[in-house]
């Protein structure tokens, strides 16, 4: 992971200029539909993700032909120190190997959606500190690692699916939420990789611990990030920041991804309207943190993997929905009445 190249307070002000939709392009869009070869609406959520990818790569014909997976690993300091997981810490690392040798299941959904698959180490060998005695990060490792996540979304890539890697994250994605939506802790906490009832309890514990331990730090939602959060999540942060600013929609996977979108959400209500969540995960947490959201996510099959899976088989559905706008004849072209 590089040394930073923006401070907390700059990322800040990115976020209060970032642009919005070319609702034109949007316009040509409806308008485009009007005059296609089937009832108004019959292809339903299709047509509305049709019209969001052209607002936001702001075209008039949208396309989903040049995907990118980005997966971010990192490893967390509550996760040695507190049990948190079924797993142990090393996993991480053994499966950024597995990504990179094409064993994990992600490898098998970017080669079926034709998807270019992007692994980032986040820092793997020095993990952040253990948030229940204090802030996981710096403010300049914070900013550092959102940085980096700023350059997955580059020129070229007209679809930006987002995952994470991390024994623990789960811990710190609880805690996120719980600290930007209130409620109790425990609500938040799930089984992550299936720790047992002593492991749930264990959890339980760490985030209501890192909270009370960080609670005078927490002052905005990227402090939240800071002490709460963790490498691979801020780097989630930077691209979807990234991503906003270069035209690029966002599928969001599961619940530690969609914690960390949700600092932004908190910063400002309209900073995810270039994402969609691409799935609802088993982790229970990830349902009450989309209904905070006020969203709908695409899929609903019970995943709970991570690693970008859920957002790399949400592609299939950009693509169908590409497809059909741009590849359908209009009543026009294809000599069929239209309705009377």
């Amino acid at each position: 992971m590089p040394a930073p190249t923006a401070s907390l307070d700059e990322i800040r002000e990115i976020c209060r200029r970032l642009p919005g939709p070319d609702l034109e392009a949007g316009t040509a869009v409806r308008t485009r539909q009007a005059e296609l070869t089937k009832p108004p609406g019959s292809l339903g959520r299709l047509e509305d993700l049709a019209f969001w990818l052209a607002c936001w790569q702001r075209r008039e014909m949208p396309a989903c032909d040049h995907p990118r997976i980005a997966v971010f690993a990192g490893n967390h300091g509550v996760a040695a120190a507190r049990r948190v997981s079924a797993y142990p810490v090393a996993v991480t690392a053994q499966m950024v190997a597995n990504f990179q040798s094409g064993g994990a299941a992600v490898n098998q959904l970017a080669k079926l959606t034709d998807s270019d698959l992007q692994v980032h180490e986040m820092a793997l060998d020095r993990p952040t500190a253990d948030f229940t005695q204090g802030p996981a990060m710096a403010a300049d490792a914070c900013a550092g690692a959102i940085a980096y996540g700023m350059m997955a979304a580059q020129p070229g890539v007209d679809v930006l699916a987002l995952g994470e890697m991390g024994i623990g994250n789960t811990t710190n994605a609880a805690a996120l939420c719980a600290a930007l939506f209130g409620g109790e802790p425990s609500a938040w906490v799930g089984p992550g990789t299936g720790v047992d009832t002593d492991g749930l309890e264990r959890k339980r514990k760490a985030v209501a611990d890192g909270l009370a331990a960080n609670a005078a730090a927490m002052t905005d939602p990227f402090e939240v990030l800071r002490c709460l959060g963790g490498h691979e999540l801020a780097a989630i942060v930077g691209a979807i920041i990234a991503a906003r600013q270069g035209g690029i929609p966002v599928l969001l996977d599961g619940f530690t991804c969609t914690a960390a979108a949700a600092v932004l959400h908190a910063f400002d209500h309209h900073a995810l309207d270039h994402c969609v969540i691409a799935h609802v995960s088993a982790e229970p947490g990830h349902r009450l943190l989309i209904d905070r959201l006020g969203r709908a996510p695409l899929l609903d099959l019970g995943m709970r993997l991570g690693e970008a899976s859920g957002a790399a088989l949400a592609i299939l559905i950009l693509k169908a929905a590409a497809a059909c706008h741009g590849g359908m004849a209009t009543f026009a072209e294809a000599s069929v009445s239209g309705a009377v």
